[in-house]
């Protein structure tokens, strides 16, 4: 009698203990590139901001921020920081792939960078690197149409953007569109080269995160402490820029005094607001343009609001798309 009570006892108490068979994670997998544009990903995870709302985060890092998005795909990983065209493109692959908010804007940002050429007109009939899919693409589309450019004038050629640099320097391109650090990092390295045109007045150029919608369902909890740390992560940024700019960095291996110019040029804002949702609209319409979306976005399933809503409801602010 006496071991049938303890028995019965020791199964309570497993049935009291035992995990939830559906309990939350707390693991998450993201990605994104190697830029000071994505900074929020880099704070947030070596100021143990993620640690402290109870995410543990395994932060990766690719050829792109928006290379890293289409592993939201199954996924394969949770979050990802990208630019417009990654994400709406991967949204037609897989409508998991969500926006939960714009994180950062970027002024004088992009440029094209041109070797032995003297203005842009001298860039017709010559090879130019672009890094399809990403800011870079849209920059040069943006360019295209706000100039009125004929792209049949131009050998457009897909390069990456970490490898743009040394393609310039054999001699594989005479010009690349790309973002910072490759921008001054081009200019600092390679002998007679100079900007032909940035974007200002062009495009502002805009990056976003991303989630995994499927995962999200299955862990509001941690999808909110995830947004919230990303909202920590920026303010930290704007509020002790030192700080700040020490631990971007050393993580991106940058120079801190250009590092501390490049960072100047850049709005760190988590928002979702009309500005954020009309860059999206671009980046559609460019892909659309170009032959490249499986079929059109649905954007009540791509841009979801309510997380970001859930944390800083002020920042929240748009009408969707039709």
């Amino acid at each position: 009698m006496i071991f049938k009570k303890i028995v019965a006892t020791l199964l309570l108490l497993g049935a009291v203990s035992a995990p939830s068979a559906h309990a939350e994670t707390n693991k998450m997998t993201i990605g994104t590139g190697v830029d000071p544009a994505f900074s929020a990903f880099y704070v947030a995870d070596k100021m143990g901001i993620f640690k402290k709302n109870d995410l543990d985060v395994d932060l990766k890092t690719g050829p792109s921020g928006s290379a890293m998005v289409g592993l939201l795909i199954q996924n394969q990983m949770q979050g990802a920081f990208g630019a417009e065209q990654a994400g709406i493109l991967n949204s037609t692959l897989d409508p998991n792939v969500s926006v939960i908010a714009e994180g950062a804007a970027l002024q004088r940002w992009f440029a094209i960078v041109g070797r032995n050429l003297e203005s842009l007109d001298s860039l017709k009939g010559k090879r130019i690197g672009v890094a399809r899919g990403t800011g870079s693409e849209i920059f040069w589309l943006a360019l295209v149409d706000k100039l009125g450019l004929n792209v049949k004038d131009y050998d457009v050629i897909q390069v990456d953007a970490p490898e743009m640099i040394a393609a310039l320097e054999r001699g594989d391109i005479d010009a690349y569109s790309a973002w910072e650090p490759w921008v001054s990092k081009g200019l600092a390295a390679i002998p007679d080269t100079k900007i032909l045109r940035d974007n200002e007045g062009v495009i502002e150029g805009r990056v976003y995160f991303y989630v995994n919608d499927g995962w999200v369902k299955a862990n509001p909890e941690a999808a909110k402490r995830f947004t919230k740390s990303l909202v920590e992560a920026t303010a930290a940024i704007n509020d002790k820029p030192e700080e700040a700019t020490r631990i971007i960095a050393s993580f991106l291996k940058l120079d801190e005094e250009m590092l501390s110019g490049m960072m100047k040029k850049i709005r760190f804002d988590v928002r979702l607001d009309q500005q954020s949702i009309d860059n999206l609209v671009i980046g559609a319409k460019q892909l659309e343009a170009a032959k490249k979306l499986r079929k059109p976005v649905d954007w009540q399933q791509f841009v979801k609001p309510e997380l970001l809503r859930s944390v800083a409801p002020d920042k929240v602010n748009f009408t969707a798309p039709q």
